[in-house]
């Protein structure tokens, strides 16, 4: 039996793997179903990791690497090739590999499975099904690790980071980005992103448009794009017509996380992701997961962070540590989409707890406000806020105990 089982071996994985060796655990396992360990990582060739973690800027397989190799120096077990396909709430793990079918027993299990692409059928485009749509994942995927083109004259949907990024990928193999179309009236990517990637080249973004036709047979022909009304609705009248042999879809990543459901573990609907504790820990004690299987991230950095406490967290399981039942909930107040960590143990020896959260609303001036009822329990400036980028606050736990409800909310210059 291992000590502790990580399902998934990219960036939330190795931190997590990792951290639990540091904290103690010897006989720790990845299970990885790719070929190799690195996860997304390894087809972000781009650089802008690192810079929180290792204090340098690296490329996703470099970042990558880092952990890779500090992992070669521990006693941590790596099966490759190797899908799960169910967990159990008594922490048997079932596998299939290219030997056959294999069951795996651990004291404690990460769930670092990470996340997946909205399709083309997630958001219903009207239209023929040519050759020439892909996910902006896949896209990256063919031109970084296959060395194939995905088109020439291309059109991105949505601005996501990895849309951006892919839109500056495409201009510097020698295609013609048209442009990038945003059905919200923010862009969904980070600041940094859409000035590196669409105003450094010149590259067109549409606010408020979508994309309603898709045109050609064989091979996508072109695609016609429309303004649309405070409602979502394509505003007639309004429409481009873009004569392009691709469409990149870059419209939102799901935590994967069919395993975490069937499990019976309790999942929040705002993120897709578990229910996790400060300590990351699901409603099934011994069972966390962390990383983009909880909710989605800007930063590797953050995953990396966010893993390493899942993994210590593990340690002090096995080990014997646990929490008694009453706990603090977090609430979404106004203008936030949700929080991470949903819950607090009020026993839990934290001085100090990392909390995620999204707004949906682009702020410029503003405060977070951390409350319980009509109590103030802390406030936090900021100089501006966008629903693209995640934010963070710190909060000490002793200023937390005494309550059972906490909301997390924003004011300030709306825009």
């Amino acid at each position: 039996m291992y000590e502790l089982a990580v399902i998934g071996g990219g960036p939330a994985g190795l931190a997590a793997a990792f951290s639990a060796y540091q904290n103690g655990l010897k006989k720790i396992v990845i299970v990885e179903r790719d070929r190799e360990l690195g996860g997304i990582l390894n087809q972000c060739i781009h650089n802008g990791f690192g810079l929180h973690r290792f204090k340098e800027e690296l490329s996703g397989p470099e970042y990558a690497h880092r952990y890779i190799e500090m992992l070669n120096d521990t006693s941590v077990e790596v099966k490759l090739d190797t899908m799960v396909i169910e967990i159990t709430p008594d922490k048997k793990i079932y596998t299939t590999n290219p030997s056959g079918y294999e069951m795996i027993e651990a004291e404690s299990i990460v769930l670092a499975m990470g996340c997946r692409e909205r399709t083309r059928g997630a958001i219903s485009i009207p239209g023929t099904r040519p050759s020439g749509v892909f996910t902006a994942g896949a896209a990256q995927r063919y031109l970084n690790m296959e060395g194939l083109m995905a088109g020439s004259r291309v059109v991105i949907l949505g601005s996501g980071d990895i849309g951006l990024i892919m839109a500056r990928r495409m201009t510097l193999e020698g295609a013609k980005v048209l442009a990038c179309v945003e059905l919200m009236p923010y862009s969904g990517g980070l600041n940094r992103n859409i000035v590196q990637c669409l105003h450094d080249y010149n590259i067109p973004l549409y606010l408020s448009h979508t994309v309603t036709e898709i045109r050609g047979t064989k091979r996508l022909e072109g695609i016609t794009v429309a303004k649309v009304d405070e409602n979502r609705r394509p505003i007639p009248g309004t429409e481009m017509n873009f004569e392009c042999d691709t469409l990149l879809l870059s419209v939102g990543l799901i935590p994967e996380n069919e395993l975490t459901r069937a499990a019976g573990i309790d999942m929040d609907a705002r993120t897709n992701g578990s229910r996790v504790y400060e300590n990351m820990e699901t409603s099934i004690g011994g069972v966390f997961a962390c990383g983009n299987a909880v909710h989605v991230h800007d930063l590797v950095d953050y995953v990396s962070d966010e893993s390493a406490r899942a993994g210590a967290a593990a340690a002090e399981y096995v080990k014997g540590v646990r929490h008694k039942s009453d706990c603090a909930l977090f609430e979404n107040g106004y203008a936030v989409t949700y929080t991470v960590p949903q819950k607090l143990h009020k026993d839990t020896k934290a001085e100090k707890i990392d909390l995620f959260f999204r707004v949906n609303k682009v702020f410029g001036k503003s405060r977070i406000i951390v409350s319980s009822g009509d109590k103030e329990i802390a406030g936090f400036k900021r100089q501006f806020m966008v629903p693209g980028e995640m934010q963070h606050i710190i909060l000490p736990v002793d200023k937390l105990r005494e309550f059972d409800s906490i909301k997390i909310s924003a004011e300030g210059e709306e825009k």
